[in-house]
């Protein structure tokens, strides 16, 4: 982006360089009507408008005056910018046309800006006479002014594709930007709507240049000339709006919606009040945005947000360029800068990312060891080791169906760790295992119940598990030496609900208890898997206990 930025300022400054000519022209006057003498450059125009007036379909003359101090080297070249089809006539001698005046048969519209050559023998120095033969059929009610530019014919030929080499260097730079950022969004784990806006506005940016240097290369009928400033205009319309959106959401403005408000409403009258004036619109638009662009990075300065030192430096250098450059060029640059600017903070987005996806992965593997060691703590290794010693001489079957459980459920412990998310019948199958394990050591009769699950959805492992093991552990067996637990399962349009109950009796608190390390681990499991879009509550009831976990969709 710096190597095109570079060639950007290198084209500046060649169109800054001294012209290869030196001449003065003159007001244009205008004369209704169509006689052939007027191309002549020796009859008297004195008493000729100086102003166009309301001709209709009507053919009508143009002439000026052009005094001509120091020739270019090589052939004279002529520009002329003007509405209509004409015949172009200098010093009295036809040297081309633009279009096909009206006359039995339609007007095919001439080109908004067209280029003629000038003979040797009519290119010496001194005073010249341009006469144009013109009609105006469509767009009667628009007067444009006749503009005249002399230059070499080569410059007049290669100077606007020179130009408009760069500025497709740049515009093809900022098409490969906002298709690479436009499948970052898509591809991301994480989407983030700066890095959306960022691919829209390096599109739009390339959409402008294209539709303004596109003139160079298509011709383009006076009749369609102001389709492509309304689309130009439009299109900055959306940049002066997407421009100050980024920032307010990179900085995390506080008052986001108040300020876009303000800044639409004042778009609007911009256009309402300039309509038809379209530089005078684009200018205020690309005004409009600077300004609240400098509003939010000024607070993003005072809230010390990372990169808005260097936001603040590019946008000021707007003003400088300014001063220095024509508009055109000064706009293009200043977006340039604006956009280089964006990539910085786009970098400092991703660094950030990527800093929390390794600090994600280094807390995942945390949960994976800490689920590990809730099921090999030698607390519950040495019981159970004990209660299978007994099993094994008081009774072998039994006994060999104990080590069955206890390794199915460490088989299953296993498979899940390393995963984050698991179908939830596997989840169902390890409390069932659990509970196995559990009846041989306890010799409690526990029971599994369950309503409604949905056999497709998935869940962080070892959730339900772990609510198990606190009912087991804080909860003593009904009168009849049993003790229950159910899963529920209930889905919404807006969230999924599961429902864990634990009938017991609870068992007499010294304390009050708010849940230990294993409250821990869910709420620890439930953020790596749904961030902030989740909701668990666990309390005790008269009936035991009951923990819900909710989690939405929307």
């Amino acid at each position: 982006m710096k190597n095109y930025l570079f060639l950007f300022l290198a084209v500046c400054f060649l169109t800054s360089c001294k012209p290869d000519i030196s001449y003065k022209d003159y007001p244009p006057v205008f004369k209704l009507g169509d006689d052939p003498s007027w191309a002549k450059k020796n009859i008297d125009d004195a008493n000729w408008a100086p102003e166009r007036g309301n001709i209709g379909k009507n053919i009508f003359w143009v002439r000026t005056k052009i005094e001509l101090t120091k020739k270019p080297i090589g052939q004279l070249g002529l520009k002329i910018e003007a509405f209509g089809a004409f015949n172009v006539y200098w010093d009295g001698k036809f040297i081309g046309k633009n279009g096909e005046i009206i006359s039995s048969k339609a007007e095919v519209p001439g080109n908004a800006t067209s280029y003629f050559s000038i003979p040797d023998s009519l290119a010496q120095t001194g005073s010249h006479l341009l006469a144009l033969r013109i009609s105006q059929s469509y767009l009667t009610d628009v007067q444009r002014s006749v503009g005249v530019g002399l230059s070499s014919y080569e410059n007049l030929l290669k100077r606007p594709l020179i130009i408009t080499s760069f500025m497709n260097l740049i515009a093809g730079a900022f098409l490969i930007a906002s298709l690479y950022y436009l499948f970052l969004y898509i591809n991301s784990r994480t989407r983030q709507y700066t890095v959306l806006i960022f691919a829209v506005i390096c599109f739009l940016f390339f959409a402008l240049l294209i539709l303004e240097y596109i003139k160079y290369y298509i011709e383009i009928p006076y009749t369609h000339f102001f389709l492509r400033l309304e689309f130009i205009g439009w299109i900055t319309f959306a940049l002066a709006m997407l421009v100050p959106l980024y920032f307010a959401i990179q900085f995390m403005f506080k008052w986001k919606k108040t300020v876009m408000s303000l800044l639409v409403i004042t778009l609007l009258l911009i256009y309402s009040l300039n309509f038809g004036h379209y530089d005078i619109t684009a200018i205020y638009y690309s005004l409009t945005m600077w300004i609240f662009s400098l509003i939010i990075v000024f607070n993003a300065i005072y809230q010390k947000e990372k990169g808005a030192i260097i936001v603040l430096i590019g946008l000021l250098l707007r003003v400088l360029i300014n001063q220095y450059l024509y508009y055109d060029f000064s706009l293009f640059i200043s977006f340039c800068i604006i956009v280089l600017c964006m990539l910085y903070l786009n970098t400092i987005q991703m660094k950030m990312i990527e800093e929390e996806y390794q600090s994600s992965l280094l807390f995942s593997s945390k949960l994976q060891l800490e689920l590990i060691k809730k099921n090999i703590q030698p607390h519950f290794i040495k019981n159970t080791l004990t209660s299978l010693m007994d099993w094994v001489e008081e009774s072998p079957k039994q006994g060999t169906a104990f080590i069955q459980a206890l390794a199915d459920e460490f088989d299953i412990i296993n498979s899940i760790s390393e995963q984050v998310l698991i179908p939830i019948r596997q989840e169902i199958e390890l409390c069932k295992k659990h509970l196995s394990v559990m009846q041989f050591r306890k010799e409690i009769n526990y029971k599994w119940e369950e309503s409604g699950i949905n056999e497709d959805e998935l869940i962080p492992p070892a959730l339900f598990h772990t609510l198990l093991e606190n009912g087991i552990t804080h909860s003593s067996p009904l009168e009849d030496g049993s003790m229950k637990f159910k899963l529920s399962y209930l889905s919404t349009a807006d969230y999924k609900q599961y429902v864990f109950e634990t009938f017991a009796k609870n068992r007499v608190k010294v304390k009050p208890r708010a849940g230990g390390n294993g409250f821990i681990y869910i709420k620890a499991r439930l953020t790596e898997s749904y961030g902030d879009s989740w909701e668990f509550t666990s309390n005790e009831n008269n009936q035991g206990w009951i923990s819900v976990i909710k989690i939405y969709t929307k």
